[in-house]
C-alpha cells in the first residue's frame, strides 16, 4: 500500500438520536462510508447506540450537547440558565441568544459537560478520545474556555475546529445558512488560541458544512476535498504538539489529517427519537438518507482510493 496523502476521519454525528439514525450509522460504517461516530448521551437511543458501537467495534467519541433536549446533570434544576420554562435546553439559536445577552452561567455549563463525559464513561466503559459540540456549541465565546478545561482535565486529546476552506465561495448555500456558517467559522477561529493553550489537538482540515443533508453529493464532496488538498501545510491550524510538528521527514510529502462531519441515517419516525422533545425536521427528512447513500457510493470510495485518502478514527491520528 502506498503512503496515504490524507488520513481522513469521517465522523457520523448524532449517534443515539433514534433507532433509525443508529441503524443508518451502523450500515454506513459497515459499508466503509464512515470511520468514527460522535454520541449524544442525552438522546433517546444512546444506550442502544453504545451497545451497537461495542458490538461492531465502532470508534466513538462524545457529541456534547447544550442546545437540544434534556440535561444529563442532576444538578440542573428548573430556573437553570441553560433551560427554558419547560426544563429543556434553549435550542440552537436560543442558546446563542442567551449567551450573547449574558444569561448563561458558565458554572452550569461546566457541570453539564462533566456530567455528559461521566455518563459516556459509564455507558462505554472508557472516556472518549475526542469530544465535539452538537450544533457547534463548543466553539462559542466563553463556552470554549470551559469546554477546553473539561477536555484537558479528562485527558480528552481531540476536538473539532469547524473552519472549512471553500465555504466563502460555495454557490449552493442559502443566505441564511451561509450567514450561520460564517458565524460558526468566526467563533471557531477565535476558539483556536483557547484550545491551543490547553494542549487540545484537532486535524489539519475540516470539511462538512458545505455538504450537509441535500447538499451532499459526490461532486460536492470532491469540490470540498479539492479545496482541502490545496492547503498550505505551513499554515496548518493544528496546534503545537499536533501532527504538523511531527512532520520531520522532508523527503516525503507530509500526510494531511482531516475530519469530514456527516449525519447519515434513515428518516426518523415523528414519535420516535430526539433528546426529550421528539425528532426535529432534519431528522425526519430524506436528508439523512441522502448522506447515507452518498457516503456508501462506490464512486466516492473509488475517489478516496484514487486520491490516497485513508479513512481512520481519531485514535489512529
Amino acid at each position: 500500500m502506498p503512503q496515504p496523502k490524507v488520513k481522513l476521519v469521517v465522523t457520523g454525528d448524532d449517534f443515539g438520536y433514534c433507532p433509525k439514525r443508529n441503524q443508518g450509522i451502523v450500515d454506513c460504517f459497515q459499508a466503509g462510508g464512515i470511520s468514527n461516530v460522535s454520541l449524544l448521551v442525552n438522546a433517546s437511543s444512546a444506550k442502544e447506540a453504545t451497545e451497537l458501537a461495542k458490538r461492531h467495534h465502532i470508534p466513538i467519541g462524545l457529541h456534547a450537547n447544550l442546545s437540544e433536549g434534556l440535561p444529563v446533570s442532576q444538578g440542573l434544576k428548573r430556573g437553570s440558565t441553560l433551560l427554558n420554562k419547560d426544563g429543556f435546553f434553549h435550542g440552537k439559536m436560543g442558546f446563542r441568544k442567551a449567551l450573547q445577552s449574558g444569561r448563561v452561567n458558565m458554572t452550569e455549563v461546566e457541570l453539564e459537560l462533566r456530567a455528559q463525559v461521566r455518563l459516556f464513561g459509564e455507558l462505554m466503559g472508557h472516556l472518549p478520545c475526542h469530544m465535539d459540540g452538537h450544533q457547534h456549541i463548543h466553539v462559542l465565546p466563553e463556552v470554549c474556555e470551559v469546554f477546553a478545561q473539561v477536555l484537558s482535565d479528562c485527558g480528552i486529546s481531540y476536538t473539532r475546529v469547524p473552519v472549512e476552506r471553500g465555504l466563502h465561495s460555495c454557490p449552493w448555500l442559502s443566505p441564511v445558512l451561509r450567514d450561520f456558517y460564517m458565524q460558526v467559522e468566526k467563533d471557531a477561529l477565535e476558539s483556536i488560541p483557547v484550545f491551543r493553550r490547553h494542549g487540545i489537538r484537532w486535524p489539519d482540515v475540516y470539511l462538512g458544512l458545505t455538504t450537509m443533508g441535500h447538499n451532499m453529493s459526490v461532486p460536492n464532496l470532491r469540490r470540498a476535498f479539492s479545496h482541502a488538498l490545496e492547503l498550505d501545510l505551513g499554515l496548518s491550524l493544528s496546534p503545537p504538539g499536533g501532527e504538523s510538528k511531527n512532520r520531520t521527514n522532508t523527503t516525503e510529502r507530509p500526510v494531511l489529517t482531516a475530519e469530514l462531519m456527516v449525519h447519515p441515517g434513515y428518516p426518523s419516525h415523528p414519535q420516535e427519537g430526539g433528546c426529550g422533545e421528539g425528532p426535529d425536521d432534519f431528522s425526519q427528512s430524506a436528508d439523512r438518507q441522502q448522506e447515507l447513500t452518498t457516503l456508501k457510493d462506490p464512486a466516492l470510495l473509488a475517489f478516496y482510493t484514487q486520491e490516497r485518502v485513508q479513512l481512520c478514527a481519531f485514535r489512529d491520528l
